[in-house]
């Protein structure tokens, strides 16, 4: 009975990520500025691939595999947004049009 509990919850967590993925992949394409394109890429990145990689941890028990996912889900949860920083960074600084697209606050 458990396993059973185990494979639904697992299936129900992977397949809340898909749905996050596929909504972010249209939300892509809806948008036309590439700031907001890059919200919904992180967005995607740590939520998706969180309940993603969460079913899959369900999928595989109490194990060292585990474990390693856990420091998988560690990994892009402290990788993703400074990634996704460096590159909005990049976009408002080579960007000399910047202030006719969007309102910038400067410091």
């Amino acid at each position: 009975m458990i396993e059973v509990i185990r494979f639904i919850c697992g299936n129900a967590l992977i397949l809340v990520g898909l749905f996050i993925i596929a909504a972010s992949v249209f939300g892509n394409y809806k948008f036309h500025y590439v700031l907001n394109r890059m919200h919904a890429a992180a967005m995607q990145d740590t939520l998706g691939i969180l309940f993603m990689l969460v079913g899959l941890m369900f999928f595989s028990g109490f194990s060292f595999t585990t474990m390693k996912l856990f420091f998988v889900i560690l990994f892009f949860w402290f990788s993703s947004p400074a990634c996704s920083h460096l590159l909005v960074r990049m976009e408002v600084t080579t960007n000399e049009k910047i202030e006719e697209e969007v309102e910038v606050i400067e410091e």
